[in-house]
């Protein structure tokens, strides 16, 4: 008995050890579906682009796409969900560029697409602090309105970005965000609830986006059948954010994925951008 107690003991230790280490492969799959493999650039679409590598404080190289639109009164940068790769967003890319006329930029996360190192919280934001000096010094872009546009994962990095460069930022859109990852994790895996103070990579959003200067306009987009992120994550956002000028629209069929379909998300988007002279 005390041998197989010693034996289940040694297990559980094991999993949770490994399940400690290698969380980030399960938090930041950039590995699924071939998405290391294989980037489409906007050129598919016909659109005039940069492709720029910027080299992160630790060294590592970070790819993105840089579409200046020369009758542009702001940028747009493209904060991209936990899954697959910057090309997947060549057509929100298109609609912001064409439709709505702004300039894009947009990044991988590092161990993302072609980007090189692994993914991890303190990494992903160092990578935003590269990507904001650039915006910041760049002949073109510095003379526009920042615009921050975050689904999910990249709603994090755009609450974290808004925070500490608050004197940068003009405009943030959130879409189906979280307050942090270890909160989310009882919602996907009720099993794992009591194991969620493990999970290292937090992204404490809930904290962060009380640092937003409430001068900055922010427009929040939450679906209500969010199987993925808890629908009362973003209401909670919203209500905590000491911006003087935010506005929220909820969709009642908007899942986790498909939120960014619904009917009239798009006309919100405009109309976010022309009311504060974005377009």
């Amino acid at each position: 008995m005390k041998w197989f107690t010693g034996g289940v003991f040694a297990l559980t230790t094991v999993s949770f050890g490994a399940l400690y280490i290698f969380q980030n492969r399960l938090v930041y799959p950039s590995w699924a579906q071939g998405a290391r493999k294989y980037v489409d650039t906007p050129a598919s679409r016909g659109l005039p682009y940069e492709r720029v590598v910027l080299a992160s404080k630790d060294g590592v190289q970070i790819e993105a796409y840089d579409l200046q639109n020369k009758n542009s009164t702001s940028t747009v940068l493209i904060l991209c969900p936990n899954a697959g790769n910057i090309g997947y967003f060549i057509p929100v890319i298109e609609l912001f560029y064409k439709q709505l006329g702004t300039s894009v930029f947009i990044y991988s996360y590092r161990g993302y697409g072609h980007s090189e190192g692994s993914p991890s919280e303190a990494g992903l934001k160092r990578d935003a602090d590269r990507v904001l000096s650039y915006l910041s010094t760049n002949d073109f872009h510095k003379k526009r309105k920042l615009v921050l546009y975050g689904r999910s994962l990249g709603g994090a990095n755009a609450i974290y970005i808004a925070s500490k460069f608050g004197n940068l930022v003009d405009g943030v859109i959130l879409e189906n965000t979280f307050l942090s990852i270890r909160k989310v994790i009882p919602y996907m895996f009720p099993i794992l609830k009591r194991l969620a103070f493990m999970c290292h990579e937090i992204w404490n959003s809930e904290q962060e986006i009380k640092g937003i200067p409430e001068t900055i306009s922010i427009l929040f987009l939450r679906g209500l059948k969010d199987e993925i992120v808890p629908p009362h994550h973003m209401k909670k956002l919203f209500e905590i954010c000491p911006s003087k000028d935010k506005r929220i629209f909820e969709f009642p069929l908007g899942h986790h994925n498909d939120t960014i379909l619904q009917d009239g998300y798009w006309a919100i988007i405009e109309e976010f951008l022309s009311s504060h002279g974005f377009i």
